[in-house]
């Protein structure tokens, strides 16, 4: 079993790295692999590869890695097809989609999901996050310049309890296609939600308990009662 960090030299903004630093702690028998510009993604080739993990970057390290990714985007559509697990967090979800707009430029994106994303670099969008996911709840921040229109195909991630979608208005937030998930949750992800992460382990083939599973749901359900206080202002 192996784990895959792409371009973790662009995708490391708010220590998103974390939720693959959390995932070797919850499988220490599994095997890191990272990913760099000018390299063959690992997932091209190697079977063994099941998790990719892609983090936040810059506007710049977007145009960036989508030019780095772009020639593996059928064997990355064909592996997810196939059954690849990966979480793609903040604005590197936006890289899966059809485009992403800044003003008069367009830069064109994998094309994987049904997803169209704009940046407004004067306004930055800063909140919390509840949210519901089948059976649990969600709690994670937003800090972006984007937001995101999905497709009438697109299948949601997260309901929106409290705090903003893909964009303002939007009733859900993040897509799933096949066993991945893109969001702009920050926190990290899998630290902050320790039921995500132990359903994800379960997907994974190893049905356990997270590493740390009593202190993390003390401190997920110490962050419900605050998130669910209407008093708490979360935008």
């Amino acid at each position: 079993m192996k784990l895959e960090y792409l371009y973790p030299e662009l995708g490391n903004l708010y220590g998103d790295g974390a939720n693959l630093g959390y995932l070797q702690k919850c499988l220490p028998e599994a095997e890191t692999v990272e990913t760099h510009l000018g390299d063959k993604p690992a997932f091209a080739s190697d079977p063994e590869v099941v998790f990719l993990y892609s983090g936040p970057m810059t506007e710049r390290g977007q145009g960036i890695a989508l030019e780095a990714l772009r020639p593996w985007t059928s064997v990355l559509l064909a592996r997810l097809e196939d059954g690849l697990h990966a979480l793609f967090t903040g604005n590197s979800m936006e890289l899966l989609g059809k485009s992403i707009t800044d003003g008069d430029s367009v830069l064109e994106g994998l094309g994987i999901v049904d997803l169209t994303s704009r940046r407004d670099l004067k306004h930055r969008a800063n909140s919390f996050f509840l949210g519901k996911a089948e059976e649990y709840e969600i709690t994670a921040f937003n800090s972006r310049f984007s937001h995101s229109s999905p497709g009438e195909g697109l299948q949601s991630a997260f309901q929106v309890v409290r705090g903003v979608g893909l964009e303002p208005g939007c009733g859900f937030e993040g897509y799933r296609f096949r066993n991945l998930l893109g969001t702009y949750l920050l926190g990290p992800l899998l630290v902050l939600n320790p039921l995500l992460t132990r359903k994800l382990l379960a997907e994974l083939g190893a049905d356990r308990e997270p590493a740390f599973f009593a202190e993390a749901l003390q401190a997920y359900e110490s962050r419900l009662s605050e998130f669910r206080d209407k008093k708490r202002e979360l935008d």
